[in-house]
């Protein structure tokens, strides 16, 4: 019986280690001004207990110091679904490159880091 009860434990509390620490930074404000600017725009789609996020979070941070020119923006798809919606989003794990008010690539489920710079280099 104990056993049992700390493999149920274990099992409820490892699903917190998946958990990602990001915040929304998207809003239309900031998107419809890096579009009028021309800037490269990569928007990220996340869900906090999600894996493949977490690993696209991990990659898209390392990403914004090696891409200064470039705009990062990213959202909660459970709490944020206005976002997905104007979009065109129906999954998390989703990158979007924009540049002025032309998307460039959607991919989703993409965690190799050359992919995703891959996808961030096709406009700059």
């Amino acid at each position: 019986m104990f056993k049992k009860l700390l493999i149920i434990f274990f099992v409820l509390f490892s699903f917190d280690s998946f958990a990602i620490e990001k915040k929304t930074t998207f809003t239309v404000k900031a998107f419809n001004e890096a579009q009028k600017a021309g800037k490269t725009i990569v928007i990220n789609s996340w869900n906090k207990y999600c894996g493949t996020c977490s690993r696209q979070v991990k990659i898209l941070n390392e990403a914004e110091k090696d891409f200064p020119n470039v705009i990062f923006l990213s959202y909660e798809q459970t709490k944020h679904k206005d976002i997905a919606k104007l979009l065109n989003v129906e999954y998390w794990a989703t990158i979007i490159v924009y540049k002025k008010n032309k998307e460039i690539a959607k991919e989703i489920g993409v965690t190799s880091k050359e992919d995703i710079y891959s996808l961030i280099k096709k406009e700059i």
